[in-house]
């Protein structure tokens, strides 16, 4: 399994995929398949045992998210040796793939109220008056937040108030965003314009290829770890329900659906590569009308037609 897992981290660097989905294919191999598995030879690994890693991951507490990432990373060290016909099949094929029992439906946002008492709840001290205009950032423009991070003053275009999304910080390192479709710009409002300016106006990392949303003390991006803590602490202050940084994304999205505009549009601003993704907002759409085409469509077109379904 270790040589096999080294196999497969070699072809991805290969190809060229990020160092952040390099380290996370490396730490499923290091911590969850190669311990379970030890030394076994790939050809003596079939549905059963692997079945069996499923039962065991269940068992240890570890996530049906976890187990899936780790089944898709074994499937890919299946697949190379498959082509290097160390095997005949890939047996994770074969595997009943765990079902969550704790997946949530629903999303988690705040509402608007609460976004102001979390604003308001910012210490205002130096690092409050980098983190403020960050939270809103997230709210009003749906970035996230390795892609706050890794903004740059000259990605602001305050002329055409828009804000444009090139890069992220992931894992210590700057990269591309997610995807080729998170590449992308998005609306710059005048409250948020506002924000940011005050903010350039303060800060002494204001060059072009400054960070906007810098340590103020040293210029470099926030430690995340550091970060949460401080927005999970506003929330507390604020007496908000806890929620994820990334639940300012959701805020976004579900405040834009809820305004009408079109999915594939909030798409576009969101940067989601599949457009199954941005239809977790289409339950927020206006339905206004929704209820009087029901009427319509159950109202009766002559009187013993409304008494016929009076009856038992």
């Amino acid at each position: 399994m270790a040589e096999g897992g080294a196999l497969l981290l070699e072809s991805i660097t290969a190809k060229g995929r990020k160092r952040a989905t390099i380290q996370t294919y490396e730490s499923h191999i290091r911590v969850h398949l190669a311990p379970f598995f030890g030394a076994k030879r790939l050809d003596r690994i079939g549905r059963r045992e692997i079945q069996a890693f499923v039962r065991h991951m269940g068992r240890t507490g570890r996530s049906t998210k976890t187990t899936f990432n780790a089944l898709a990373v074994l499937h890919g060290i299946f697949e190379l040796a498959r082509r290097e016909e160390w095997v005949l099949v890939n047996p994770c094929s074969l595997v009943d793939k765990p079902r969550s029992a704790e997946s949530d439906p629903d999303i988690h946002f705040l509402e608007l109220e609460e976004v102001e008492a979390l604003l308001r709840a910012v210490p205002d001290n130096d690092l409050g008056r980098v983190e403020r205009p960050m939270y809103l950032a997230a709210a009003m423009t749906g970035m996230r937040q390795g892609e706050l991070l890794a903004l740059r003053w000259r990605d602001i275009d305050w002329t055409a108030r828009r804000v444009r999304v090139r890069r992220n910080f992931v894992r210590g390192e700057f990269g591309t965003p997610k995807s080729k479709r998170s590449s992308r710009s998005v609306p710059l409002a005048d409250r948020l314009a506002g924000e940011l300016d005050l903010l350039h106006q303060q800060t002494q990392w204001r060059g072009d290829e400054a960070l906007v949303f810098a340590n103020p003390h040293t210029g470099k991006p926030m430690d995340r770890s550091k970060l949460l803590k401080r927005f999970k602490a506003a929330l507390r202050a604020a007496e908000v329900r806890e929620v994820r940084f990334h639940d300012l994304r959701h805020t976004f999205g579900t405040r834009m659906a809820a305004q009408g505009i079109p999915m594939r549009a909030l798409q576009e601003m969101m940067g989601h590569r599949d457009f199954k993704t941005t239809l977790i907002y289409a339950d927020y759409t206006p339905s206004a009308h929704e209820a009087e085409w029901v009427e319509a469509a159950f109202a009766p077109t002559a009187p013993h037609e409304a008494q016929s379904l009076t009856k038992p």
